[in-house]
């Protein structure tokens, strides 16, 4: 796994031995995603529309997830909007800036190549951007482990 980032955008990639179909539907059917990302989806990704649903990872059962679909580029681009390290029941959120998820895929002589990017957290009110930043580069971390667990099983 590789990483990159600045102070507005990570980035991490990973390649996978599983076929970029596989990868794929690990990435964009919501039950799926929902698997590996620990997150029990009540929504299909449609672009234009949000997903919704309920973190399902211990210490984080109270988070309601939400997603604003961005782009589906079949097998080869999916990207949604969403607030970052908004975890606190206790804030409203809904006034701050959304970042951009992008997953990327390409096939490459090992299997696939999964990158995914998160930027625009320089847009984040300041009192939260560099804990959200630090706590999303860690759980991006964390996620490709989770969907490499997740293809191998």
């Amino acid at each position: 796994m590789t990483t990159s980032s600045s102070t507005d955008r990570i980035e991490k990639e990973i390649v996978f031995s599983a076929p970029r179909s596989r990868v794929w539907r690990a990435l964009t059917d919501p039950m799926q995603f929902g698997q590996w990302f620990g997150v029990a989806l009540e929504d299909p990704f449609i672009p234009g529309e949000f997903c919704r649903g309920q973190m399902t990872v211990k210490r984080y059962e109270h988070v309601r997830m939400e997603m604003l679909i961005d782009r589906i580029e079949p097998e080869h681009h999916f990207s949604f909007l969403w607030r970052p390290y908004a975890l606190d029941p206790n804030v409203d959120y809904s006034a701050e800036p959304r970042t951009t998820i992008v997953f990327t895929l390409e096939e490459v002589a090992e299997g696939t190549r999964l990158t995914v990017t998160e930027s625009g957290f320089d847009a984040i009110p300041e009192h939260r951007r560099a804990e959200a930043f630090r706590m999303n580069s860690s759980g991006w971390a964390a996620q490709l482990k989770n969907i490499e667990r997740f293809l191998a099983g």
